[in-house]
């Protein structure tokens, strides 16, 4: 069973891909939204795919998702869904020796004290955002000193976590790298590019997806932050941006990110056979 969303923002433009690739291996598979009267038991896997809105419920999501683990194989595992849903991760991994963008977590309700030192800590231009988030939602760039960047701190922490990090430059010049693993293996990789004038690398914003071929010192750093997850993975997606020349991790994605499927011939079956691979073991 694949998971989607119960209101996905966007279309899914690549499920129909793996669904096709693992009928080609003679499964069946269908796909369902989280959550609801699904009996999710009787699914022998249960893979986390496109579910785009969890984070605007994610302690029903996180429910949810501890449910399911505890009667089926839920991939990835719960335990790194968990991890991975609120991105105090970051900061974790850059105190592990992974390359990682700088990251300041301000905590729901903190001080007006905490919230400034957090900004004065920072030079130049920031971005602020929500700890629990996704596709840009909620993200503001704005110079660490601009009462902007005062204003949507203030506003995030009045419901939730923060996050105050440092715009990499780059970004507005070089976009993100993806690299995507399927069982701990590299796969492929893509770069995003915003649209001129703009930092998020989201289609939605503009932005446009391009081949990649990475680097010895991407795929270190992405094999890294893969290894530095709760469990392992079965599939991941690390963002790079440079930073000083050097790539460094901005997202670590292994609950719902999308893949590209469309970008390598091969990608949707490398996939579908990692996945066969647990249903076998799953049975």
């Amino acid at each position: 069973m694949l998971v989607t969303g119960r209101e996905m923002p966007i279309p899914d433009p690549e499920s129909h891909l793996l669904v096709a690739a693992l009928r080609g291996l003679g499964l069946e598979v269908a796909v369902q939204p989280w959550g609801g009267e699904f009996e999710w038991d009787k699914a022998s896997l249960v893979v986390i795919r496109t579910p785009w809105d969890y984070f605007r419920a994610r302690e029903e999501f996180l429910a949810w998702a501890r449910d399911v683990a505890a009667t089926t194989t839920l991939v990835n595992p719960f335990e790194v869904v968990e991890w991975n849903s609120h991105k105090a991760y970051l900061p974790e991994l850059r105190a592990a020796g992974v390359p990682t963008v700088d990251t300041t977590v301000v905590s729901r309700g903190a001080s007006r004290e905490d919230q400034e030192a957090a900004l004065r800590a920072q030079v130049g231009d920031v971005v602020v955002k929500p700890a629990v988030g996704g596709g840009a939602v909620g993200a503001l760039r704005a110079a660490a000193a601009d009462d902007a960047a005062r204003r949507q701190l203030a506003r995030l922490v009045e419901s939730g976590d923060a996050l105050v990090q440092p715009l990499a430059a780059s970004v507005t010049t070089q976009g993100e790298v993806s690299l995507i693993a399927f069982g701990g293996q590299f796969s492929h990789a893509v770069r995003k590019v915003p649209a001129a004038g703009d930092y998020r690398v989201q289609v939605e914003y503009g932005g446009r997806v391009e081949s990649h071929e990475p680097s010895d010192v991407e795929l270190a750093v992405a094999t890294a932050a893969l290894a530095s997850t709760p469990l392992a993975t079965t599939y991941g997606r690390v963002d790079l941006v440079r930073v000083d020349g050097q790539p460094v991790v901005m997202e670590l994605e292994v609950i719902e990110p999308q893949l590209f499927l469309d970008r390598h011939p091969d990608a949707p079956h490398r996939f579908a056979e990692q996945l066969a691979l647990q249903l076998s073991a799953a049975k």
